[in-house]
């Protein structure tokens, strides 16, 4: 693999019922699933009630896979941002480079940065007003 688009879905809360409802309509496939609570690093002012949401998850529709999360701490999705492109690479520095050019004359939203999902992952909003996520899958 060496880069690979797929719509990211954010919601508000709902990404299990969602994830729930795609399984069942679409027979969609969970590949993955992290909770807030399930990274290391949360804020102690996380409920119980918002590490159960649902930080990255990645199904597989037949051939094709989209990835979804909730809103961290239940904030507001803004109109246009439910859904994002997700840029997915096999490489962390192939992964920044991208990051580095789509974040020029943008806005960047998540620094580029390992998580506990990625080793290297970022989101920015480009000069144009679209939103990606910059995430590095590597292969097991």
């Amino acid at each position: 693999m060496t880069v690979k688009l797929t719509p990211y879905i954010t919601l508000e809360g709902r990404a299990k019922e969602a994830i729930q409802f795609y399984e069942q309509t679409i027979g969609a496939e969970i590949l993955s699933i992290f909770t807030y609570g399930d990274m290391p690093e949360m804020p102690s002012t996380f409920t119980d009630e918002m590490k159960s949401l649902v930080a990255h998850a990645k199904l597989k529709v037949g051939e094709s896979e989209i990835m979804l999360s909730d809103a961290p701490g239940g904030s507001i999705i803004g109109t246009g941002n439910r859904v994002t492109i997700c840029i997915t690479t096999d490489g962390v520095e192939k992964s920044k480079k991208i990051y580095e050019a789509l974040r020029q004359d943008g806005q960047v939203n998540i620094p580029f940065q390992e998580e506990s999902f990625s080793p290297g992952f970022g989101d920015v909003t480009d000069k144009f007003g679209v939103s990606f996520q910059i995430y590095t899958e590597i292969e097991q």
